[in-house]
């Protein structure tokens, strides 16, 4: 496949995506309103529409096919609109074709064949629109007003020259044709239409005339149309047709001829109806956006911490530093590190989306289970305009439909229990997002009958997992089990995820983009699951700080506080770890040098640093040999083979290259806490 085929594929790819979703969420609105409104019936039309034409230019036939009877459907929807008693009917129906396109696009890009046998799914549209029209015959139904179409609405120009003189060569009925702004090369569209009413009009004539030769004939016919010039009326109602039905026809209008004014006048012609499809008589307004490949994102986003590198080895370089640095040096390499951080400014915010990319997409998840399980709950989105890289959006797409499918399928009960409870018969699922900072807070609660902690326990004893009295356990504790592969305490295997099942995933995406998740739950009351991620992947702001030979780097945002402190300031708690008092309030310590045994001339509090550090679960102090400086590093992932190792789960997150080529452990302080 060369490289223009596959550019036009990620574009086919891009939009047909985008199309279908928006799709989900005029249903949906339709569905709640339990209506068809003008704006609705339109926008579907136009969406089904906008999907044939480019599948029909990438040659995928069962889009095509689906799509175009679609929007054959909601053709006839604009016109007649549709009975009360349809809506649900067509609402379900629409759903099963966005799910039948979706599965198709998907194929096209794993490169798989798509389906041939659509003939009973094509057939089952048919049959509803018959019924529908048979339904609507004689006057215009409930759910969509009546619209004026492009044929009673549209007056175009006529080439008064062309059609005199095809007229005086004996073609005096003309039909002037409209393709779609979307399609490419219209001059070859205009010898695809030339090509099939050749099979059906014996002699005609076409303007421009010179189509397959000449590339600037594609613009003139988007911008004025294009002419086919037929000898009788005949001639031109078979045409029709076919010129109704041509894949890439945006709209079309006949032109009879008027016999000329006595005494040599100008033969006048008028425009008689068209194909009843919509044509909107002003320009669309323009937008200023673009569409950009991530992979072109993830490289600048390479470059810019490459530059960010260079930029601390330019300003840190010994050399520099032992000869001096004088005032117009300083003041340029000031000026270097603004620029450079508005360019990371600008570099991170293009790579930024909302979360409500992935939210959206619930409400049809929901949607689908209430129906199957027959149960009655609604989604809530809060903090959907969030926004955080475009990575981490696709990291944590899987996860958030784990938990909104447990939360449907194990978690809001069925409307008879939930009276029984005292509870309101609809339940509740609840998506949040929140901006903390450095870190995106993100959860799916419920309302419904929370984790059995007994069931859990159980199931942990069966396998083993237990390594102390289950009394002992806290709740925090035993929830974790349920993010254990493999762990569930749904006996029954259903078509949704159990209560566990596919949790390892949650929490391998999660942590694989450096996130956490935790798990509360109140029997009875309902469950949340948060996922704490960080804001981006990329670069961060960090405190540099050296244990022995090693150096590490402390994020910005988890630092509180840095102290000097006397021996005797340290104390010990109930079990003999250490403590240390900072503002009246008592912290663990955590001796890095003893937490990664290193070898440290500095083991004395007095003689090193203490650092302050916490998370939105925990506080601690951490104590090195001394602070560095502030950086802003660029983080590297650690090879995955060091994975066998435990590394992150120790505390270290990755790593930084410096100025001067030495590499920095990066440290997370979560991680360092839980394993000391």
């Amino acid at each position: 496949m060369d490289n223009g085929t596959e550019s036009m594929l990620d574009v086919f790819l891009f939009e047909t995506d985008d199309l279908l979703e928006h799709l989900d969420d005029i249903l949906l609105a339709c569905e709640k309103n339990k209506n068809f409104d003008p704006d609705s019936v339109n926008e579907i039309f136009r969406i089904m529409h906008t999907i044939k034409g480019s599948s029909a230019m990438m040659q995928f036939n069962s889009l095509t096919v689906i799509a175009h009877k679609m929007e054959d459907l909601f053709s006839f929807v604009r016109e007649k609109g549709v009975a009360k008693e349809y809506i649900e009917d067509l609402i379900d129906l629409m759903f099963r074709s966005s799910d039948f396109l979706k599965a198709e696009t998907e194929k096209v890009r794993g490169g798989q064949p798509l389906t041939t046998n659509i003939g009973t799914f094509e057939q089952e549209i048919n049959d509803f629109l018959k019924k529908i029209s048979g339904d609507t015959a004689g006057g215009t139904a409930a759910g969509a007003a009546p619209q004026e179409t492009a044929r009673q609405a549209a007056e175009h120009i006529v080439d008064d020259g062309a059609l005199k003189k095809e007229t005086a060569k004996g073609y005096p009925f003309a039909v002037r044709v409209f393709f779609d702004e979307e399609s490419q090369m219209a001059n070859l569209r205009a010898f695809m239409l030339v090509n099939d009413l050749r099979d059906i009009v014996g002699n005609f004539e076409y303007s421009p005339d010179d189509i397959e030769t000449n590339p600037a004939t594609a613009d003139a016919i988007l911008r004025d149309g294009f002419f086919l010039f037929f000898a009788g009326k005949e001639d031109a109602a078979k045409a029709l047709p076919v010129i109704e039905h041509f894949t890439y026809t945006k709209d079309y209008s006949e032109i009879t001829p008027i016999p000329a004014e006595k005494g040599g006048g100008k033969a006048a012609a008028g425009a008689a109806p068209g194909k009843s499809a919509a044509v909107q008589t002003h320009a669309p307004v323009k937008q200023s956006l673009i569409n950009v490949n991530l992979s072109k994102l993830d490289n600048l986003m390479d470059l810019m911490g490459e530059i960010v590198i260079t930029e601390s080895m330019v300003t840190s370089n010994p050399a520099l530093q032992s000869a001096g640095l004088d005032n117009n040096f300083t003041k340029a390499s000031r000026q270097l590190r603004k620029l450079t951080d508005e360019l990371q400014e600008i570099v991170m915010s293009i790579r930024m989306v909302p979360v409500s990319t992935v939210f959206q997409k619930m409400r049809r998840i929901v949607r689908d289970m209430n129906k199957k399980l027959e149960k009655d709950a609604h989604l809530v989105l809060i903090g959907e305009e969030t926004e955080v890289d475009k990575t981490i959006v696709d990291s944590i797409s899987d996860p958030i439909m784990h938990l909104v499918r447990n939360s449907m399928d194990h978690g809001i009960e069925p409307k008879a229990e939930r009276i029984k409870a005292g509870k309101p018969e609809e339940g509740t699922v609840t998506l949040s997002a929140q901006n903390t900072g450095g870190d995106i807070l993100i959860s799916v609660t419920d309302d419904g009958a929370g984790i059995d902690r007994g069931a859990v326990l159980e199931k942990a004893q069966k396998k083993g997992l237990l390594t102390k009295p289950a009394a002992e356990y806290t709740d925090q504790e035993v929830y974790q089990f349920l993010l254990m592969p493999g762990f569930s305490t749904n006996e029954v295997v259903t078509e949704y995820s159990g209560r566990g099942v596919g949790m390892d995933v949650v929490k391998e995406n999660v942590e694989k983009i450096g996130g956490e998740v935790s798990i509360e739950s109140t029997p009875g009351r309902g469950t949340k699951t948060t996922f704490k991620i960080p804001l981006t992947l990329a670069i961060i702001n960090g405190m540099k700080i050296s244990v022995g030979g090693t150096m590490f780097t402390i994020p910005i945002k988890n630092i509180r506080q840095s102290f000097k402190a006397s021996d005797d300031s340290i104390m010990y708690d109930t079990d003999m770890h250490e403590i240390i008092m900072v503002r009246d309030k008592y912290y663990p310590l955590i001796r890095l040098h003893q937490a990664y045994k290193i070898d440290t001339e500095v083991t004395d509090i007095a003689g090193g640093i203490v650092i302050l550090v916490g998370t939105h679960d925990n506080a601690y102090c951490i104590f090195a040999d001394a602070l560095l400086g502030e950086q802003q590093v660029v983080v590297k992932t650690l090879p995955t083979y060091l994975n066998q190792f435990r590394v992150r789960k120790s505390g270290i997150d990755g790593c930084a290259i410096l100025g001067d080529g030495s590499i920095s452990l990066i440290l997370n302080v979560q991680n360092l806490y839980n394993d000391n």
